[in-house]
């Protein structure tokens, strides 16, 4: 019998290793050389497999995709994109397939969709920058609408940035005092308008000495030689997970289950922290120039609730801060 067992056991493993086989063809919003690195990760091993990738912003990539599909004619067996909210409208739409499989016993249950159709595989904060020449070092979202730094506030706009927006909703829904938080921004000459990378190079440069950010452009940046600091704020962050998904029309199921297990992976976790990102899975070390994860409070986040009022949101950010 336990040689039977064996038998089963390895015909079972030899049967898993050759189904990873063939072409996987993957769209992502990741930075080029990140996204490089993970593919070649992943075929290092996964020999059998090639992976092709197309890599651009979240939102060019979906125009991409509903292009294809409108053609019927889809093309990725993957998706390994930005946020969870572009995850949960094509889960509504039946476009993902759940992966039941997958074992997420190392992650925290809050970070995972319960259905399993999309997968956190990072988390990308956004918290306070500050260049070393402000007039007070922030620790409270709160500062930020204090006299000292009237007009020297800039954030990415979540009318062009989808993380931004998490970050809005997330905020909002968290803070006591709400829509009224953005509301004394706005009184006290906050400006929201770009990207994350207009923030760090307003904020860098001086012309503004405060801004709402993404974690790793900051630390990075600081790294560097950048007169910038990062704050993880008392209240909490948001955060965007960088979620990996695989399409219902995927024509390699094998492989991209194989590539959603390797991202989940102790081992491409640590290739995410050496990447500079927090792993989403618990037990790997922080990159340098982050705190403990232990000091990293986590603020909760509905996304579908976020999807459902998208519009409504975007109406409300424009009243509040007079965009």
């Amino acid at each position: 019998m336990r040689i039977l067992l064996s038998a089963l056991l390895v015909a079972a493993s030899i049967a898993q290793a050759s189904a990873a086989e063939g072409k996987l063809v993957l769209y992502t919003s990741q930075p080029n050389t990140d996204a490089q690195q993970t593919v070649d990760a992943f075929m290092a091993k996964n020999p059998g497999v090639t992976v092709e990738w197309v890599r651009d912003g979240t939102p060019k990539i979906l125009s991409k995709l509903r292009a294809e599909i409108e053609a019927g004619q889809p093309q990725p067996d993957l998706l390994l994109i930005a946020d969870v909210v572009t995850m949960e409208g094509l889960k509504a739409e039946g476009r993902l397939l759940p992966y039941a499989e997958a074992d997420l016993s190392a992650f925290d249950a809050g970070l995972m969709d319960k259905d399993k159709t999309y997968f956190s595989t990072k988390l990308i904060t956004t918290g306070i920058v500050y260049n070393t020449k402000a007039p007070f070092v922030p620790a409270s979202w709160q500062d930020l609408t204090k006299p000292e730094a009237k007009n020297l506030v800039t954030m990415p706009s979540p009318l062009t940035s989808g993380a931004a927006m998490i970050h809005t909703v997330t905020l909002t829904g968290n803070l006591a005092n709400g829509w009224d938080f953005y509301g004394d921004l706005a009184k006290n000459g906050a400006q929201a308008a770009g990207g994350n990378g207009d923030v760090l190079k307003a904020v860098a440069g001086g012309d503004k000495l405060f801004g709402m950010i993404v974690d790793y452009m900051p630390i990075r940046e600081k790294a560097k030689g950048a007169p910038v600091e990062f704050v993880f704020p008392t209240e909490g962050v948001s955060a965007v997970t960088e979620p990996v998904a695989i399409l219902s029309t995927a024509k390699n199921v094998d492989a991209a289950k194989a590539f959603v297990d390797f991202v989940l992976s102790e081992e491409g976790q640590k290739l995410a922290a050496s990447q500079g990102y927090i792993p989403a899975r618990n037990g790997i070390d922080l990159p340098a120039g982050y705190p403990d994860r232990s000091q990293i409070k986590m603020l909760g986040y509905d996304a579908a609730a976020a999807l459902a009022n998208d519009t409504a949101n975007k109406e409300k950010f424009t009243e509040v801060m007079g965009q």
